[in-house]
């Protein structure tokens, strides 16, 4: 996959570049990110790249000439144009396996107060990563990359991959380790039974109270398996201790 970041501020991605997962994927060759400086491509004696707002308002506007000619300069028949902006969709994480798809991604960074209506011609899609504004769509474009680049075969475990909030629409379940007990708290002993099959299950009711207790929207639309039904019952019911748990565990503890 290649990334192409048209941008004002080439200079933000160098740590974003050269850290932690995304480095790794870049040195196995599994994504390819440029970034390109779109004041390389004004013709302004002055390298301005903005302008007042036509009609009157607050701010500066990109001018259309350097920005479009920045695409087309990178642009190929295969090629996926996206604009940060608050004007597009929300971005989750269906969007994100979408978009890992794609072999050629170009994420456009927009700056003060928008750009020319005109450019937005020129791209496929706009993508907004939340309702709230920020300076420029260097920090969204970070978020896309980070959270494509880590679906790409390789970068990542597959299994991490797999079990991570949102991919089964549902956040993710409580996760601990070592030592067994810390300042007083306690593992849950149903991590240690043994018994896969009840702890898969323990991880999707705890993950059905965590979506319900924080983002209850996730459930609104979302076809229930009857064993889900039965798990938001015990959850509703206030059930924390049921047979198939306690069996379980005390099943375990006859062999510790």
């Amino acid at each position: 996959m290649i990334i192409d970041i048209l941008t004002l501020f080439p200079e933000m991605f160098n740590d974003f570049i050269n850290t932690s997962i995304i480095k790794r994927a870049v040195g196995n060759e599994l994504v390819k990110i440029n970034t390109h400086d779109i004041r390389d491509f004004t013709l302004d004696k002055n390298y301005r790249v903005d302008d007042y707002t036509c009609g009157g308002g607050a701010g500066l506007i990109m001018k259309p000439q350097p920005i479009i000619d920045c695409l087309k300069s990178v642009k190929k028949e295969d090629s996926y144009t996206i604009l940060l902006t608050p004007r597009g969709k929300p971005y989750n994480q269906k969007m994100a396996h979408s978009l890992a798809k794609k072999p050629h991604l170009i994420l456009v960074c927009g700056h003060y107060e928008g750009i020319d209506e005109r450019f937005n011609k020129h791209i496929d899609e706009m993508i907004s990563i939340g309702d709230y504004i920020l300076t420029g769509g260097e920090l969204p474009a970070m978020i896309i990359s980070d959270s494509v680049i880590r679906l790409l075969k390789g970068s990542i475990n597959d299994e991490s991959s797999v079990e991570e909030s949102f991919e089964n629409g549902l956040l993710e379940y409580p996760q601990y380790t070592l030592p067994r007990e810390y300042d007083g708290d306690l593992i849950p002993d149903v991590l240690f039974c043994g018994n896969h099959e009840v702890i898969r299950k323990w991880r999707l009711k705890e993950s059905l109270r965590i979506t319900m207790q924080n983002r209850p929207d996730l459930l609104k639309d979302r076809q229930l398996t009857n064993e889900e039904k039965q798990l938001i019952d015990e959850i509703k019911n206030n059930i924390e201790e049921p047979k198939w748990l306690m069996d379980a565990i005390n099943k375990a503890k006859k062999f510790m």
